[in-house]
């Protein structure tokens, strides 16, 4: 239990700087790495716990947030394509114009 902080301070760390990243980025791409980032850090939290409970709950709910970040990741960069082939921009501020179309 006790080496369960070497583990959730990095998380936290990945996690945030995912978060700062979010909300400082105007890059859609970078966007979604930045939230991958936060899946990543919410990911090694639960391994840790996992591994600190021993129970093994936890890496399989780690496996699970794992595919869907998958998903994730292959949907959003449809969109992005998509959005790029309209705009011929990657821009967070250019999202924004899209009302009505």
């Amino acid at each position: 239990m006790e080496n369960i902080n070497e583990f959730l301070i990095p998380s936290l760390l990945i996690f945030f700087a995912g978060l700062a990243g979010i909300i400082l980025k105007k890059n859609l791409l970078l966007v979604l790495m930045c939230m991958e980032l936060m899946l990543c850090g919410a990911m090694l939290a639960l391994c840790s716990f996992a591994a600190a409970y021993g129970d093994v709950e936890g890496a399989v709910f780690a496996f699970f947030v794992m595919a869907i970040a998958a998903a994730e990741v292959a949907l959003a960069l449809a969109v992005v394509v998509q959005f790029f082939k309209l705009r011929r921009s990657v821009s967070a501020d250019d999202a924004d114009t899209l009302e009505g179309e």
